[in-house]
């Protein structure tokens, strides 16, 4: 095994049983390949898929005007550069976000053109700003505002077609009463379902339900055309005295004989007795294509067509109405031969559709367009083109309705058919087919399904949802530009002026900031981090709610095998809705999570890892990781334990096709951070992995003894470590920035060879607690790529390291730790084992009030010496200074309005003038019960307003900073350069050169040591070659230095530029206050 250089410094002895196959992906994967997947930003224009932004943009373009003389149609997007970095954002309370501009074209036609020709009349082409787009961080966070927040994926169940019963809830009976569902990915739900009289009813968004024939009349269909998709018909053939059918033995199964079945004047069923399958078979053999029928054998039956007089058409009898004895006379006499009726039976063969006609009262498409309508649009008269237009809108427009791709997919495998793609609206045959399945359930044939099957739930990620976002605020724009588009012709608008991309930007907005699940990020420790990134929720929009959820949706299900934690889930209200994913868990490109399994070749484990979804696991049998192999991999046993079909069991090994890749596969990382879990009870299990991730970082973290191997990939996978993105040798190190410089091989021509890692010195998360990195490398070190160079918060040499190893003793101790009571040694105390720093955060706002603006100062009325001794002369306390409850940290004063004066004030103002009496002291103080260090303060200036000395030191030392970071990568880049350049010159024959070199004369190493750097340029070799090289070193190194101080002077008018302040206020103070809490 290969250790890594920091791994190095501490081997572990590893004494895991199972070898590990795979390793632990990355663990914020599945946030940044869904936003990024979202964005597409890389990927230029013409090979971009259709999803994300692109897919949202071609959903809602082209917009065409209400004439069709003017379309604006999308062309193209790209993200700018984002103003501020991360860190920057942070500290000025901004989102990080870049801003979005699309390019659109405006395209008029010539109204005067010929009909059904169109002649184009004006092309505009533009590009047009949609607003700032929030970016991800590299570690898979948002920052909003100033502070991080997480976007949870949710858990919610997949669009498609789903069949299901009331499990004998809802009709005292306890007969099942079965339901079909097509849920779409945005649309109008569709519900058929059996009612206790075994109609079939129709229900679309929930609403009153219709009989569902209402809904095929509506699609076009006939009485006769719903008979011929639903039933089979028996023929009889009708003489003056008796009738015949026509024979088809398996339809006579499990039916009563009302007469004698005769074969060649054998009685094979005697009247009064069952048809069984034996029967069958002899009528089979027997080879009898019609059978004798009595009148009584036909009453009773439903008519499959009219039966119509063809010499007077008269209507004899109706499609589904049934035979009387009366009807059967009065088609004997029109001399009718052939009549059909419905194949039903009460076994497998229901009259379900036939009864549900026999209710509706409609007979035609209008009739049921219009109860349609009523049902949608009680109280509206309808009209017939408003029925037909709501109608084609419910679930045959792709602007109103969307079954997507992973709907369609699921759609047609559940009804069995073999063509996964397809549209996203429904069809004739979509309903149709819904029906036919629903009625074979109903009549025994088929299943239900579980929709708490991880197959029929998916993950909708952060970029899924952004999208849906943009889309509605892209719809919300259309509207208005469809308006506009009419004035676009005769005004000669540009896309620029129709689009107002306002309510896009508001409704991302609103999305990131207060939606459910954009989630201020719970940020304890580097574990809290990545366990929210990786969290799964049931809630949300378009999800369940805490008070509705029931048991089922909260238990573990067998599908959650690798894939969603059975362990890990809030104790509470929310218990089982929010899950966190299993370690190697992932999602496919139709949002169902995978997990990992080796493949099992006649008994043998190979090294081939598959991922299988929970649709596709159910068909395989599966051993476990801990099965027994012999060193070729064979599995050993005569029986192995199993899962198939979601259920376990024992299996030869000639019949597994796969193995899991590892015992941890089936928890969360938290869960898998707890060493022994296998002899953990559950519930204990659970409280121990949620309370890990309150674990605030101690002032020295300690590494664990005994670990399980996912400490280091949770330390480098969270990003709170800082890891070396190229390899190279460490050129300095100081405790707030590593610089290295790169290897050859690992740089890019025309890329800086050196990398500096600036340190996040104490810095506050979003729960008070302290951000530190420390440095584990040294000047020289030889480090590769992936290697980690500075510990973070709870860390330790690259391992995540939550607690203390402490000696715990369970014993008792003169009964002072009776029951919950705990005792503990004064070392403990005196080591600041568990002390801990937290830092906040005081802010100090100075506004424009009406009375004039308030001033943020160190001459403040009525307060003494010692109180103001910790200011400067702004007024703004000292970067290392003690405060205590009460200390003024941020001297302000506020003015005061005109009031009448007592006389102890008008005694102060002839002492101390005007200045006593007309401003109050308004400054930031210490709250009640924090005492601490002054670590860090900011200052933010209004554009305009005039910096204080304290913010124009400030300044300057963040300048000098910049430099010295820039200087240093110069310094590097120049070293390696003049390195190359003296590489080329020495043993080389010159012309001449400075120092007095002769024609003629070779470069020495002592030469040029004696030369300054800048004049070996000036050397005049008698290899032209050699000449034209030197000149473009010299070229490049003068196009670097100007390109360092442009890098420079950017920084420089960013930092010295005035801050965009809310409105009203003039300046902010920001003072960090160190806080150490013992135990």
């Amino acid at each position: 095994m290969s250790y890594s250089f920091t791994e190095k410094k501490r081997i572990r002895k590893d004494f895991s049983k199972c070898p590990r196959i795979l390793e632990v992906p990355y663990l914020l994967a599945t946030q940044l390949e869904s936003y990024r997947r979202f964005l597409q930003e890389d990927v230029p224009s013409e090979r971009r898929r259709p999803t994300g932004l692109h897919a949202a943009l071609h959903s809602v373009f082209p917009i065409s005007s209400y004439s069709g003389s003017a379309v604006l149609e999308y062309v193209d997007y790209r993200l700018g550069e984002p103003v501020f970095d991360v860190k920057e954002c942070q500290m000025r309370g901004m989102t990080f976000a870049a801003p979005l501009r699309t390019t659109l074209r405006l395209v008029i036609y010539d109204k005067e053109a010929q009909a059904g020709a169109q002649s184009v009349k004006d092309i505009k082409e533009q590009e047009v700003y949609m607003g700032e787009l929030p970016l991800m961080t590299r570690n898979g966070t948002f920052v909003i505002n100033g502070t991080e927040r997480v976007v949870v994926s949710q858990l919610h169940r997949s669009p498609g077609v789903f069949f299901e019963h009331d499990k004998g809830k809802t009709h005292s009976s306890g007969k099942l009463l079965f339901s079909a569902r097509v849920i779409p990915y945005r649309g109008s739900w569709l519900d058929f379902e059996f009612d206790p009289k075994d109609c079939v009813f129709v229900r679309i968004d929930r609403r009153r339900k219709l009989p569902a024939t209402i809904l095929l009349r509506a699609l076009g269909y006939s009485t006769d055309e719903i008979l011929d998709a639903f039933f089979e018909t028996n023929v009889f053939h009708l003489s003056k005295d008796a009738a015949q059918l026509e024979l088809v033995p398996e339809r006579l199964r499990g039916e009563t004989a009302s007469f004698d079945i005769k074969v060649k004047g054998k009685v094979l069923v005697e009247a009064g007795r069952r048809v069984t399958a034996r029967h069958i078979r002899e009528l089979e053999q027997a080879g009898i294509k019609t059978l004798a029928v009595s009148d009584d054998y036909l009453i009773g039956k439903t008519i499959a067509r009219d039966v119509v007089d063809t010499e007077t058409g008269e209507l004899i009898v109706s499609a589904n109405d049934e035979l009387s004895a009366d009807a059967v006379e009065k088609i004997r006499q029109a001399g009718i031969k052939e009549i059909r009726t419905l194949y039903t039976n009460d076994f497998d063969r229901g009259p379900y559709m036939s009864s549900t006609l026999r209710i509706d009262p409609t007979t035609s498409e209008l009739e049921a367009l219009v109860e349609i309508y009523r049902m949608m649009r009680p109280g509206e008269p309808p009209t017939k083109e408003a029925a037909q237009n709501l109608f084609n809108n419910l679930f045959f427009s792709s602007d109103r309705y969307d079954l997507s791709a992973v709907g369609r997919m699921k759609f047609n495998r559940r009804l069995g058919r073999e063509e996964i793609t397809g549209p996203g609206v429904l069809s004739k045959e979509d309903i149709i087919d819904v029906l036919k399945v629903l009625i074979d359930i109903r009549n025994g044939n088929g299943y239900v399904d579980d929709i708490d099957h991880l197959g029929n739930r998916r993950i909708r990620s952060v970029g899924e949802m952004a999208e849906n976002v943009f889309r509605i605020g892209l719809v919300r724009v259309e509207r208005a530009v469809r308006e506009r588009l009419s004035l676009a012709e005769s005004e000669g608008l540009t896309p620029q002026e129709l689009i107002n991309a306002k309510p896009v930007a508001a409704a991302i907005k609103e999305f990131f900031g207060s939606s459910q699940l954009s989630q201020f990020m719970d940020q304890n420790n580097p574990l809290s981090e990545i366990t929210h990134k990786r969290r799964v929720s049931a809630l949300g929009p378009g999800g369940l709610t805490r008070e509705r959820a029931g048991f089922e949706v909260r238990d573990v299900h067998p599908t959650h095998y690798g894939r969603v934690c059975p362990i890990e889930t809030p104790e509470g209200p929310n218990i089982g809705l929010i899950n966190s994913l299993a370690c190697y868990a992932r999602t496919n490109e139709y949002g169902f999570l995978e997990t990992p399994y080796r493949k099992v070749v006649d008994g043998r484990a190979t090294e081939d890892v598959v991922y299988l979804s929970a649709i596709e696991e159910g068909q395989y049998v599966i051993a476990q990781a801990n099965a027994t192999l012999d060193e070729k991999g064979n599995l050993v046993d005569d029986l192995v334990s199993c899962r198939h079909a979601n259920e376990f069991s024992m299996s030869m090994p000639d019949k597994v096709d796969y193995m899991d890749v590892s015992p941890m596969q089936i928890v969360s990382v938290a869960a898998g951070l707890i060493p022994f879990l296998e002899h953990d009870d559950a519930n204990r299990a659970l409280m121990g992995s949620n309370m890990q991730r309150q674990a605030v970082p101690t002032l020295r973290a300690e590494k664990p003894l005994v670990g399980t191997g996912m400490e280091r990939t949770v330390a480098i996978d969270s990003g709170t470590v800082v890891v070396a993105d190229r390899g190279g040798i460490v050129d300095s190190v100081d405790a707030g920035r590593i610089v290295v410089r790169v290897n050859d091989e690992e740089t890019i021509p025309g890329e800086a060879g050196v990398d500096i890692y600036n340190l996040i010195k104490y810095t506050r998360s979003n729960q008070n607690t302290s951000i530190n990195q420390r440095p584990l490398v040294h000047p020289g070190d030889d480090i590769a790529r992936g290697d980690v160079l500075a510990d973070g918060s709870s860390t330790d040499m690259g391992e995540l390291a939550l607690g203390q190893n402490l000696l715990v003793a369970f014993m008792p101790w003169h009964g002072y730790n009776f029951e919950d009571s705990i005792l503990i040694s004064e070392r403990v105390v005196e080591e600041d084992r568990f002390t801990t720093i937290h830092i906040e955060e005081l802010t100090c706002v100075a506004r424009d009030t009406k009375l004039g603006p308030e001033e943020i100062t160190s001459d403040i009325p009525n307060v003494g010496e010692y109180a103001l001794s910790k200011l400067d002369e702004s007024g703004i306390v000292y970067i290392g200074a003690e405060v205590a409850t009460g200390d003024i940290l941020v001297g302000k004063v506020t003015p005061k309005g005109e009031t009448q004066l007592t006389p102890e004030e008008k005694l102060l103002r002839a002492i101390f003038g005007e200045k006593a009496s007309d401003v109050k002291d308004t400054s930031l103080r210490v709250p009640s019960g924090m005492d601490g260090t002054v670590i860090d303060v900011q200052v933010f200036t209004r554009d305009g307003v005039e910096k204080d000395q304290r913010a124009l030191e400030i300044e300057k030392m963040e300048l000098a900073s910049i430099k010295k970071d820039l200087n240093d990568q110069l310094r590097i880049v120049e070293d390696d350069t003049f390195h190359r350049v003296e590489r080329l010159l020495i043993g080389k024959t010159v012309e001449g050169g400075p120092g007095g070199l002769k024609a003629g004369s070779r470069i020495t190493e002592g030469y040029l040591a004696e030369v300054p750097r800048e004049k070996w340029f000036e050397i005049r070799l008698r290899n032209e070659d050699a000449n034209r090289q030197l000149e473009a070193v010299a070229q490049q190194i003068k196009i670097l230095r100007k390109e360092f101080d442009r890098r420079f002077e950017e920084k420089k008018a960013k930092i010295t530029a005035g801050d965009d302040l809310a409105p009203g206020v003039l300046k902010m103070v920001k003072v960090y206050l160190a806080v150490k809490r013992r135990t």
